[in-house]
């Protein structure tokens, strides 16, 4: 079995999102803007809400609202399409590639970052050259931050006049290979339309194991789950790694993990929770929604070794999944996203961690996601239920 990660190649094309019905549509008559929809009265699929509609139509570039473009964006794996696909369901969304060129459309415009938002700056088509290496840094990230002004940034959209001609689009990209087949049987065009999981933040594979235990591959940190898994030393590092990427993404979580590590409270075998008060979906997605407590996103701040200079040690992470088996409960945790702990920086084998990880995390009776080890593939032989769960 094959794993793969978004590996797309974005710097060459622009992105439009639609909903899938928009397809035959757009495939036809081009990408329209906003006023041509609503001004010739066309059945088209809205994928954005009432808050998101009035801010685009009131935002102005000179004389003209940002209604009166058609938007693309230079990377589509943004917050703007995690909104979309969380409010509505990576199903019903698709992305579409357009090519690059349609920026020198004359009349058309490119901002910094999200076109809606105060800060976003504008320039001509005439003037990308200016800020194209500040762009095409954004479209490398893939993932984001408010702290940083990176969430809004890796927004940064081309803003085309009216209308951009059907000849321009080069590929079509859904969220699974089922949707694939359905739109390619229900449209005559050749473009491609390909199955691009990871791109809608979801899983690339799911290997079901027991009623609650999956194998995942893909991103942790856009897990549905409630609580997402950071593995991390006692010595208050988060050097690389997934703890890294909570350092500089949530940088409350890296406060939270030196304070405990200070006062000897997180250690090995006994894992810390940090229910986080901060709305995640919110710092995620674009804009804002009402959160409730069903939004709350948790962080269970795992030891795998004492010391980062050194290896991980089985037995130690095996002290942890105990407790963590015996007290999740009692502490409210609801469904759980984990790395394969140990086998990234710890130097430790998924042949020898998968086993014990299944044997404690299919004792618990909440959704559990294992996210397999991103370094390497691996063999088909050591992913299946006789192999993880043969005790």
């Amino acid at each position: 079995m094959e794993f793969t990660v978004f590996t797309i190649d974005v710097s060459g094309s622009l992105f439009y999102i639609t909903h899938v019905d928009n397809i035959p549509f757009i495939l036809s008559n081009g990408i329209l803007s906003h006023d041509l929809i609503e001004s010739q009265g066309l059945n088209y699929a809205a994928i954005y809400d009432s808050e998101i509609v009035s801010n685009r139509k009131n935002k102005k570039i000179k004389d003209k609202g940002l209604w009166h473009y058609a938007n693309l964006y230079f990377q589509p794996r943004n917050p703007m399409l995690y909104r979309v696909i969380r409010e509505k369901s990576p199903k019903d969304i698709a992305v579409i590639a357009v090519r690059k060129s349609i920026i020198e459309t004359p009349g058309a415009f490119v901002s910094v970052g999200n076109a809606a938002s105060g800060p976003t700056k504008f320039y001509p088509n005439t003037q990308f050259n200016l800020i194209e290496s500040q762009i095409n840094r954004m479209t490398k990230l893939q993932w984001w931050s408010w702290h940083d002004s990176s969430k809004r940034q890796i927004m940064s959209e081309c803003l085309v006049p009216e209308k951009i001609p059907p000849s321009y689009i080069e590929t079509i990209y859904v969220s699974d290979h089922t949707l694939a087949k359905t739109i390619t049987s229900q449209t005559s065009s050749k473009i491609l339309v390909i199955p691009e999981p990871s791109m809608f933040f979801q899983p690339v594979t799911k290997i079901d194991l027991t009623k609650n235990l999956s194998l995942v591959e893909g991103d942790l940190f856009f897990s549905s789950m409630q609580t997402l898994t950071v593995s991390v030393n006692c010595k208050g590092v988060m050097g690389k790694g997934l703890a890294s990427r909570a350092k500089h993404q949530f940088p409350d979580v890296y406060v939270y993990y030196q304070e405990k590590c200070k006062r000897k409270i997180l250690k090995m075998g006994k894992p810390v929770l940090y229910q986080r008060e901060s709305p995640y979906y919110e710092e995620i997605a674009d804009g804002a929604r009402k959160s409730s407590s069903q939004d709350d996103t948790w962080f269970l701040l795992f030891p795998t070794k004492d010391d980062w200079k050194y290896d991980s040690k089985v037995d130690e992470i095996e002290k942890g999944l105990q407790w963590l088996v015996g007290n999740y409960e009692k502490l409210g945790i609801t469904s759980l996203a984990i790395p394969a702990l140990g086998c990234g920086l710890g130097n430790l084998k998924w042949k020898e961690m998968g086993p014990i990880l299944c044997k404690y995390l299919s004792k618990m009776n909440i959704p559990v996601w294992i996210y397999l080890p991103t370094e390497k593939n691996v063999p088909k032989e050591f992913l299946g239920k006789e192999f993880l769960l043969s005790e």
